[in-house]
């Protein structure tokens, strides 16, 4: 399908109101006033902390990370969290409120990871990161309050890749598997002439030529192995034996293809996966949640499939 509406105008008042504290020269910047500038804009539109939630920032078997616990006594289900940003860009600044208010929403603790970014550290070091965490969850979760045997794994775009990754990871090295997947406009491969990403290559929130740069970044030179690397590229490898997944992929991204694609490779392996498709939104429509009538029932989409998961 490809008759899709107009983005939701609530979501494109949101998204002009964002670029317009984020001048379009900021893309030549210097890395790291490309980070400090992202990471202040999102500060500015950062949303209240959800009542009832603790949160810390604590380095985990050499990662920081911030931790977010609800409300609650004894143990909760737990969500390891990677953010989006390309692999270049995000943390904590970009992406705590969000986490906030899954980790009350869905009643779970979130480890919201700050792994190693691109350029500098490309891939295998963003999956060196996830697994140095996930082990210290499953070795010392109940020193935070998080059950060690019930975690699951999420992201928004690249971090869609990195849960992917990750569990890919688990299965070909026979440890015990995260209990699901929440992948949120997620890259799953490194093919940038996909239908959607020549459809939307001059989308909102997310072009075609930025894909471009951030899967370069992450991956290195054409040629090189990590192009042919499926826990870099999930939609390339094997997917059998993998844990319940939920995609959500919204119309107006470059990405759309890559959650519809590998929603069906999931089925086609055996697995269990639900696609939920955003026709009015684009890339990052989660920060429009309270901009957007059709961004905040995705979001609720969302902590509901975290909710469930965690519980099934």
């Amino acid at each position: 399908m490809t008759d899709f509406p107009p983005v939701d105008a609530g979501m494109m008042k949101f998204y002009k109101a964002l670029s317009a504290e984020s001048p379009p020269e900021s893309a030549h910047w210097p890395l790291d006033e490309q980070r400090a500038g992202w990471n202040a804009v999102c500060a500015k539109f950062r949303a209240p902390m959800p009542d009832g939630v603790a949160v810390e920032d604590r380095v985990l078997s050499g990662v920081p990370c911030q931790i977010f616990r609800p409300a609650g006594e004894g143990l909760k289900p737990g969500l390891i969290y990677f953010h989006g940003g390309g692999w270049v860009l995000g943390g904590p600044q970009t992406h705590g409120d969000m986490c906030a208010e899954m980790a009350a929403g869905a009643g779970c603790v979130v480890v919201l990871v700050d792994y190693r970014l691109a350029p500098e550290n490309r891939h295998p070091a963003q999956l060196e990161d996830s697994l140095a965490v996930l082990k210290w969850l499953r070795d010392h979760g109940r020193d935070i309050g998080m059950d060690p045997d019930n975690i699951i794994g999420g992201g928004d775009s690249a971090g869609g890749q990195m849960s992917a990754g990750l569990a890919m990871w688990l299965r070909d090295h026979g440890e015990k598997q995260l209990s699901g997947m929440v992948a949120i406009y997620p890259v799953f491969g490194n093919d940038t002439n996909t239908a959607s990403a020549l459809r939307n290559a001059e989308a909102p929130c997310l072009t075609r030529d930025e894909m471009i740069y951030f899967i370069d970044a992450f991956l290195g030179p054409k040629g090189g192995s990590n192009w042919s690397d499926p826990y870099a590229a999930p939609l390339i490898g094997d997917l059998t034996g993998l844990p319940p997944a939920f995609i959500t992929v919204a119309a107006h991204d470059p990405l759309y293809d890559d959650g519809v694609a590998f929603h069906a490779k999931m089925l086609a392996a055996g697995n269990r996966s639900e696609l939920r498709e955003e026709p009015a939104l684009a890339h990052s429509y989660m920060r429009a949640r309270n901009h957007s009538a059709p961004a905040k029932a995705g979001f609720k989409a969302i902590v509901e499939a975290i909710r469930r998961f965690t519980r099934s």
